[in-house]
């Protein structure tokens, strides 16, 4: 792994601030009505990603996710004004306006969603792993899923095959202690979900998810592995959520105090701590970092606000290839 330098920390605020304030963005455009659907927010969560972008080769690394999934392609590479077009539902979008908050997808950058199916998305990340085995392109897939997931077929058939054909793919649980409204120990037997890998022989361990640092440390070991025809490993991310499961959770199931707890190791604040421990930056510094953040929210809201919505043809071109399929009458 690369050293952890005076750069990446500065990196790593400024990035991790930009999702936070994306996704409050989205929060207030939801109430009024300018998002639709369903919303599910990464805040608090945001040192799980900044961590393992660190560790991975972005020319050809891949990522796969559930629904919590809007901030992901942006560190990815996806230009974040083409995201919140997206969830508009404007033509400009990642999926021209046709996925919304729950599918955002990059084939140029690698990020193959966005999926709204539970623990739908980790036997497709196995496959994407064993097709870049099968044609020995020397890329490593990170499969992300929620706590909720890991009580899935889907999730131990994936994990039994990746084991018995090696394949290079990093298992990532993002434990944030809830299943929507249910708690990891109302739910499953153990609450340690890393043990699950032990199961498969597969290496496996919990990881401090609120830390960049410690999560980058053991996604860098994992990636190599992984790269280097060692096979899988399974990683339970634990970190928390400050927001609802989505927008119309009601978050009974939790105390205020419980989430201000939580507050108090927030990643965002983790690393600037550092930051001015080490005098990294200035506090003008750090203030010109949320004013650029600030104005980079700006122009992503102003991008999508004025994209236009996508042509009612366009439904049919989603659907069929054949232009002139029977029964099907194109609308101009």
């Amino acid at each position: 792994m690369e050293k952890i330098t005076k750069e990446t920390y500065l990196k790593w605020y400024e990035d991790m601030l930009f999702w936070r304030k994306f996704e409050d963005k989205l929060a207030a455009v939801y109430i009024q009505q300018k998002v639709r659907g369903f919303l599910h927010l990464y805040n608090g969560q945001e040192a799980v990603l900044a961590g393992a972008l660190h560790a991975m080769d972005l020319t050809k690394d891949k990522m796969i996710t559930a629904y919590r999934n809007h901030v992901q392609p942006i560190g990815m590479g996806v230009d974040p004004k083409r995201v919140m077009a997206e969830l508009y539902g404007k033509v400009t979008g990642t999926s021209q306006g046709m996925g919304g908050s729950m599918h955002i997808f990059s084939k140029e950058h690698r990020f193959y969603g966005g999926h709204g199916i539970v623990g739908g998305q980790i036997p497709l990340g196995a496959g994407i792993a064993f097709a870049d085995k099968y044609f020995k392109r020397d890329a490593v897939t990170l499969c992300y899923m929620g706590d909720g997931a890991v009580r899935q077929g889907s999730f131990h058939e994936a994990l039994n095959l990746a084991m018995l054909w090696q394949l290079p793919v990093v298992f990532i649980c993002e434990n944030n202690g809830y299943a929507m409204g249910t708690s990891v120990a109302r739910t499953s037997h153990s609450t340690e979900i890393w043990k699950l890998g032990l199961g498969y022989e597969m290496p496996c361990g919990p990881v401090d998810g609120m830390d960049p640092v410690t999560v980058a440390q053991e996604m860098s070991k994992a990636i190599e592995r992984a790269r280097s025809g060692g096979g899988p490993t399974f990683l339970e991310m634990k970190t928390y959520r400050y927001r609802g499961h989505s927008m119309s959770d009601a978050q009974h199931y939790r105390t205020k105090e419980e989430v201000e707890e939580y507050k108090k190791i927030d990643p965002i604040s983790q690393v600037l701590t550092v930051i001015k421990e080490n005098n990294y930056a200035t506090e003008d510094e750090i203030k010109e970092m949320g004013k650029r953040v600030k104005s980079k929210v700006s122009e992503c809201e102003k991008f999508a606000e004025e994209s236009d919505y996508p042509p009612v043809n366009q439904l049919y071109d989603m659907v069929y290839e054949q232009e002139d399929y029977p029964f099907v009458q194109h609308k101009q």
